[in-house]
């Protein structure tokens, strides 16, 4: 059986023989890639680039397009939520 989980977004998968992550290209996951929503990098310190330095959290995630994105907030409290997008008019 081989594991499955999400990385900035991508797909990646346990390799048994390496005992190390991978992209479904193969690669190694030691880097980040673009997130499949809106393009850009993680920051250096590996933050979602949508969601970087917000006052009061300690750990986010935007959902990258393809999960629900998280807000672990400093107190502990933590809250899950769906992306939507804004249309402008």
């Amino acid at each position: 059986m081989t594991a499955y989980t999400l990385y900035n977004g991508h797909i990646i998968k346990w390799n048994n023989k390496t005992k190390k992550w991978h992209y479904k290209d193969g690669k190694l996951a030691t880097e980040f890639r673009k997130c499949p929503k809106c393009g850009k990098l993680p920051t250096n310190k590996g933050h979602d680039a949508c969601l970087s330095n917000l006052p009061g959290i300690k750990n986010a995630c935007c959902g990258h397009g393809v999960e629900d994105g998280y807000l672990e907030f400093e107190d502990g409290t933590y809250l899950r939520f769906k992306m939507i997008e804004l249309k402008r008019g």
